[in-house]
């Protein structure tokens, strides 16, 4: 994968066939190694995906597992900001890219490591985006892990497109904020997902209610509660709710993961139990998969 030093740089154009085919086995090996591939999506812009993305990621990996982050948000990522990562991403034996490493479990590979100047914008098109995804997950060296962890852009375009159709066996997991404004856009990413028959894990409600650290009473900022109405509706799990939390702010402008701070909030813990909700609906997930192959 070459570095970007500008940009309308990109992999796009049309590969030879056995280009594609050798791509394609680089793929299949690479996915062979990852046991759970979790696709964090939402119709929506700003309703703190990628918080939700890094945060059960890091939670994963407290627990003992070897967890990677993808972030495939080509336009505006934020997950090197969120885990308070710079700097290039290294390649390893003159062809495969070396994730950065957070810690002795957490991995990241982000478009933002292969800029120069991560302040530039990605002026790419549709063709140079889908290449860009598949070269992530061909040319990166991730190895044997547990879960990849995949942080899309907010929509149904080229990106969760691509993700769907090159890690067809991804577990989406769909973020959404309890007011209408959010669930309307997230129908449509159910409705996106339906048709393209991908496996829904469940659903995650961001931002539901403000809990007072004062009095510890919750406040109901964008009402709350649609998240699960919405997951009851489409006969989806619901996996848990995430409260409007100072210390997340706090947490991001350090660049470490809620999850991992010191000091206890509402946000981490309900970070937490949603990891475990989420572990246990993959378990179960794969469970179902088993009997269902027998």
């Amino acid at each position: 994968m070459s570095e970007c030093s500008s940009g309308s740089c990109g992999g796009g154009g049309d590969q030879p066939s056995a280009k594609m085919q050798i791509q394609d086995e680089m793929i299949r090996s690479t996915l062979e190694k990852i046991k759970c591939k979790l696709f964090i999506m939402s119709g929506k812009g700003g309703v703190g995906k990628s918080s939700v993305s890094v945060n059960v990621a890091a939670a994963l990996a407290e627990k003992g597992y070897k967890v990677g982050i993808l972030d495939v948000d080509i336009h505006g990522p934020s997950v090197p900001t969120l885990l308070g990562i710079s700097g290039q991403l290294e390649m390893d034996r003159g062809s495969l890219v070396v994730p950065k490493k957070y810690n002795e479990n957490l991995y990241v590979v982000s478009m933002e490591s292969l800029l120069k100047d991560p302040d530039q914008a990605v002026l790419w098109r549709g063709p140079m985006k889908t290449s860009a995804i598949r070269q992530f997950i061909s040319d990166v060296q991730w190895g044997e892990l547990d879960f990849l962890v995949i942080d899309s852009p907010p929509g149904t375009g080229d990106e969760p497109m691509t993700v769907l159709k090159t890690v067809p066996e991804s577990l989406c997991v769909v973020v959404t904020t309890p007011q209408e404004v959010s669930l309307s856009d997230v129908r449509k990413s159910i409705n996106f997902l339906q048709y393209a028959k991908a496996n829904v894990l469940g659903v995650v409600e961001n931002m539901s209610g403000l809990v007072c650290p004062h009095c510890h009473e919750s406040i109901d900022l964008f009402k709350k509660g649609g998240g699960k109405d919405l997951a009851e509706k489409y006969g989806l799990d619901f996996l848990g709710q995430i409260p409007l939390d100072p210390a997340t702010v706090v947490a991001g402008d350090l660049g470490k993961p809620v999850v991992l701070l010191e000091e206890e909030s509402f946000a981490k813990k309900s970070f937490i139990e949603l990891a475990d909700a989420i572990d246990e609906a993959v378990k179960k997930s794969f469970e179902v998969a088993a009997t269902t192959h027998d």
